[in-house]
């Protein structure tokens, strides 16, 4: 699987993929800067009256529910139904879906209008959209990921999509494989916008890579590895310091990085 994984980031910086991103305006730099680094290229373009033109340019579609304006949520439909139709990839973050109805509505529409490649969550909004008990602050997890697994299976399954669940355990499901993720640190938690990163890389490997199970495998992978990474580089755990280092983590990583460091489960 690790061959796989790294393979998968070669493929990410051989082919540059676009991803047009409809994103939490908190960490829109951050997604910018984190596929740049990654190998990728953003593109911002949420105004609803360009969104469809530009599907037809990029490599994949990013969503990401963080502040969901009404201009994003009408845009955000157009776009994935203009992405279903160009065979676009579309990522997924349903951010605060279990605490506010209006976006779990959006994610409803969005799942019923055209065809999502990825959805990709903390355990409690994973649990809440496969109708599964779920503790949420806000756009927080307090989620102990009880049943987990069982819950992203349930989800993939019901969308016919892949399900990435973040936490202390990464999950990741197509509804038939099943891998979990033990990379990552703590300090990744103490900035704003990692989950928003991920989400943008997880668009950036869906749209390079023909496997896309595999892919959203290679970017959470990728991502907690750059946080360990990060971790090392800084002297004290300071998170202004780490922030800087996981760019710059990221720009150098390599597939021997993850042949190395990658910790990935199959079951």
């Amino acid at each position: 699987m690790l061959n796989s994984i790294a393979a998968s980031l070669r493929t990410v910086r051989e082919r540059n993929p676009l991803v047009q991103a409809i994103t939490n305006y908190v960490t829109i730099n951050d997604c910018a800067n984190i596929l740049i680094c990654f190998g990728a290229a953003p593109a911002m373009c949420e105004a609803k009256t360009e969104v469809e033109e530009f599907v037809g340019l990029v490599s994949a579609l990013y969503i990401n529910l963080g502040t969901l304006t009404e201009e994003q949520y009408e845009a955000s439909v157009l776009a994935v139904k203009a992405a279903t139709r160009l065979n676009k990839p579309v990522v997924l973050d349903p951010v605060a879906c279990g605490a506010i109805s209006r976006r779990a509505k959006l994610v409803q529409e969005l799942t019923a209008v055209g065809k999502i490649t990825a959805i990709k969550g903390n355990m409690g909004e994973i649990k809440s959209l496969a109708g599964f008990a779920a503790k949420t602050r806000g756009v927080d997890s307090l989620d102990d990921g009880l049943d987990g697994v069982e819950a992203c299976i349930s989800l993939a399954r019901k969308y016919n999509t892949i399900v990435a669940a973040t936490g202390a355990t990464d999950i990741i499901t197509d509804g038939e494989r099943t891998c979990l993720v033990d990379n990552g640190v703590p300090l990744l938690t103490r900035i704003t916008g990692a989950g928003c990163m991920l989400g943008a890389l997880t668009a950036a490997a869906v749209g390079a890579c023909e496997d896309k199970f595999t892919a959203v495998v290679a970017s959470i992978v990728a991502m907690g590895l750059a946080g360990e990474m990060a971790a090392k580089a800084v002297q004290q755990e300071l998170p202004g310091s780490f922030r800087v280092k996981l760019f710059d983590s990221m720009y150098c990583m390599t597939e021997e990085d993850i042949l190395k460091g990658g910790k990935v489960r199959c079951l």
